[in-house]
Order: structure tokens, then C-alpha cells, then sequence
């Protein structure tokens, strides 16, 4: 494969709608990386930001531009923590980073002048009235604890029998997504995306590695040590970085080359498979 080098770099921004909130109202954060074709494809991971909760985390949006690939991000955010806050940049790799975003978190203006008043006139009440009307509600409250009684009995005779989910084996459920795959009539994009997702999953539920939520180069450093084959795991590298370049529209993969990294995805699968 020969690739064209780009003299761009890749550039990052982050953004947030508001720089002024009350306590717990909503603001979005938007991280943009703008990634030439000569640079590998990362994104930023983020789990906390300090005096900051999650609200939202959407979905990675990918544009393939003519210059290389454009990734954005929106995440919204709330804060319980009044103050002036900055967001700290943030690093996708060395010497790449965002600026800092200053937030003023606080509470709604109270006015100090305005006039207390109550929102009603007193009403009199006649004492003899008033104590003819409490037996109503006694009356009342009497009938719906007793209603509440006779629910709860009714209910108890029929205890509800959950059924439990029956239990996927990961590497059973790898077997057959790949056999799925290998009979539908997808896209190469399609084709090579699913490869590495059902790679990912079983990866994921076997081995414990959070792979769904790593880059490519993150996955392959920590699958290396789990493959005892050294030619072995390198070919794997190879076809999940090949995929990631089919995905991204930056490679267009021959018909052998398909089933090549079909049968790797699924070699290595069974290799890990045995190797527990």
C-alpha cells in the first residue's frame, strides 16, 4: 500500500455553548479533531472532568473530507458546584491539545427589595363546622388505607415468576456472527466494520478488555500481551489497522484480501479462545 503525505497536522478544538450557568443546568461541550490523511485516526477519551457530571455522551461523528478525516463529538454537562470552573485542556496526543474553557456556575438573582405578602387572606374557620367536616376525611383516609390493604393482599397471592435470560457463550456468539457475515451481501466498509466488531465484542466479553471503547494502536498494545505467537499477533495488527483504513475510505481492499482478514479475525479468535 502507498499512502500520499500530507503536510498538514492534525488540529483539535473544544467548545461549549455557554460559559455561564445556574447549578445543574445543561451545557455542551463539542471536541472537533481535525485529522490529515498522513496522521493516524485518535479521538479524545474522556471519563471525568473535575466539578463537572456527564449528562450525555453521543456518538463519535465521522466526515472524510478530500484533506483527511474530521471527528466530532458533543457531550453535554452539568455542574452542582457553584464557582468559576475551567475546563482543562485536553490531550488526543503529544503537543496536541485544546485550550482551556472557563465556566461561572451559580444560582438564580434573588431580589432583596421585592415585598413579602401571602398568597391568601385568612380565612375564618367556625370551630363547630370544622369538626363536623374532619369526620368526612376521616372517612376518607380510612377507606383508601383499606383499599391500599386489599391491593396489596391480591397482589401477594400472585407472585410474578421471572424467567432467567439464557447465557451466550462470547466465543459461541463470535462463531455465529462471523458465519452470519460471511453469507450477507455487504459493503466492503460494512464487511471490514462488522469483521472488527464482533473481534471487539468477544474481546471484550472474554478477556475483559475494554476494547468497544479504545483506538486501534490502544487494542493492539494490550492484545499483545495475550497472543504467545509473535507472527501470529502481528498479522492480526495488520488486518485490524487494514480495516480501519477500508472504513475510512482510504484503501479499497481485493477480494483476497477480504477473506484474508476474515480468516485471521476468526484464527484469532480461536486462538485466544484455546489459549484460556
Amino acid at each position: 500500500m502507498i499512502f500520499a503525505m500530507a503536510q498538514n497536522k492534525t488540529t483539535v478544538k473544544a467548545t461549549v455553548d455557554r460559559n455561564k450557568i445556574f447549578i445543574g443546568e445543561p451545557i455542551q461541550l463539542t471536541l472537533e479533531a481535525d485529522i490529515p490523511e498522513n496522521e493516524p485516526i485518535r479521538f479524545f477519551t474522556i471519563d471525568t472532568l473535575p466539578h463537572f457530571e456527564f449528562l450525555e455522551k453521543r456518538k463519535i461523528d465521522t466526515i472524510n473530507t478530500s484533506d483527511g478525516t474530521v471527528l466530532t463529538q458533543i457531550i453535554r454537562i452539568t455542574s452542582f458546584d457553584s464557582g468559576h470552573w475551567v475546563i482543562p485542556s485536553l490531550v488526543l496526543r503529544e503537543n496536541i491539545t485544546t485550550d482551556t474553557l472557563p465556566v461561572d456556575v451559580g444560582y438564580s438573582e434573588f431580589n432583596r427589595e421585592q415585598d413579602y405578602h401571602d398568597i391568601k387572606d385568612i380565612i375564618e374557620v367556625n370551630p363547630a363546622e370544622e369538626k363536623k367536616n374532619r369526620w368526612w376525611w376521616y372517612a376518607i383516609a380510612g377507606s383508601v388505607v383499606l383499599l391500599i390493604l386489599i391491593i396489596y393482599l391480591l397482589r401477594r397471592k400472585k407472585p410474578v415468576i421471572k424467567t432467567a435470560e439464557p447465557i451466550i457463550d462470547p466465543y459461541e456468539e463470535a462463531m455465529k456472527q462471523l458465519e452470519k457475515l460471511q453469507h450477507e451481501k455487504a459493503d466492503q466498509k460494512q464487511y471490514h466494520s462488522r469483521l472488527v466488531d464482533i473481534f471487539r465484542v468477544y474481546v471484550s466479553k472474554k478477556k475483559g478488555i475494554h476494547s468497544l471503547q479504545k483506538t486501534t494502536d490502544d487494542l493492539v498494545v494490550q492484545l499483545k500481551t495475550i497472543f504467545v505467537d509473535k507472527a501470529r499477533f502481528e498479522k492480526l495488527a495488520q488486518v485490524l489497522r487494514l480495516s480501519d483504513f477500508v472504513k475510512f475510505a482510504k484503501y479499497i481492499p481485493s477480494g483476497e484480501e477480504d477473506r484474508n482478514v476474515f480468516e485471521i479475525i476468526k484464527t484469532s479468535i480461536q486462538d485466544m479462545e484455546q489459549a484460556k
